[in-house]
């Protein structure tokens, strides 16, 4: 039996961790490792950092997955994801099969929480399905991003007797629901809230939460938006890579 451990390690603050994320790290024999390439290297160094900040038991070793490249021009999105999480399963079964013995602990680190548009849990249940490695595989929680927005800004992210939707750029994109006045919005390349700059909206945004970069902007979306999108272009364009997120709030 091979077990696996799914770590939510939290988002930029190597403090976010939590004592049973701690604890768990310190059972993992071989950490694996999704490799996006160069512009990922600020997360790789992390999560590196992570583990000789808080590792102090295990003898652990990693192991370098390159991650497959996705196919983002697809108009069929869901079975572009489908095809490549599968591709990415079908990797990360051979590294376990290769460098994971039977009785060790294998170990993902995830950034943010396992359960929030993370694939990991998919991935794993993919290779449980094929059936050929015989696993057992437990989820860690961590601190999102959506939880560092609302400290960061020292905000509630829910209002009395409301509802919070959470929610992508690409489904922002088709329209702002009537019932919600909460929308917490993660994965949004294109700044979809553009749109609604004639509402009476308000947006609480954040990039790299926790981490040293971290910037944040907050105010009328209409007042505020151009200032976030240079922002947000100046801080990709010297990091290579940028994660943010923001809160729209109508007014009520």
């Amino acid at each position: 039996m091979r077990t696996l451990l799914v770590i939510g390690v939290g988002v930029g603050d190597p403090e976010y961790l939590t004592v049973q994320a701690i604890n768990a790290l310190n059972e993992v024999d071989v950490f694996f490792i999704l490799d996006k390439g160069p512009a990922s290297a600020d997360l790789l160094e992390a999560r590196r950092e992570i583990c000789e900040r808080y590792i102090t038991e295990a003898d652990y070793r990693t192991v370098t997955v390159q991650d497959p490249a996705r196919d983002r021009t697809a108009e069929a999105y869901v079975s572009a994801v489908d095809d490549w999480r599968s591709e990415r399963a079908r990797l990360v079964e051979d590294a376990i099969a290769t460098e994971l013995s039977d009785g060790e602990c294998g170990g993902f680190l995830v950034w943010g929480d396992p359960s929030l548009y993370d694939g990991t849990i998919r991935v794993i249940e993919e290779i449980d399905e094929h059936g050929a490695l015989e696993l057992d595989y437990r989820v860690i929680p961590g601190i999102s991003s959506i939880q560092s927005l609302a400290a960061r800004h020292r905000i509630p992210i829910n209002r009395v007797a409301g509802s919070v939707l959470v929610t992508t750029g690409r489904r922002l994109a088709t329209g702002l629901p009537d019932e919600v006045d909460d929308i917490v919005v993660m994965l949004d390349a294109d700044l979809a809230c553009r749109a609604y700059v004639n509402e009476d909206i308000a947006i609480y945004w954040g990039a790299y939460l926790g981490a040293a970069d971290e910037v944040l902007v907050a105010g009328p979306l209409r007042d505020v938006i151009d200032e976030i999108a240079t922002t947000r272009a100046a801080l990709r364009a010297r990091k290579g890579w940028i994660m943010d997120s923001y809160l729209l709030r109508r007014s009520r």
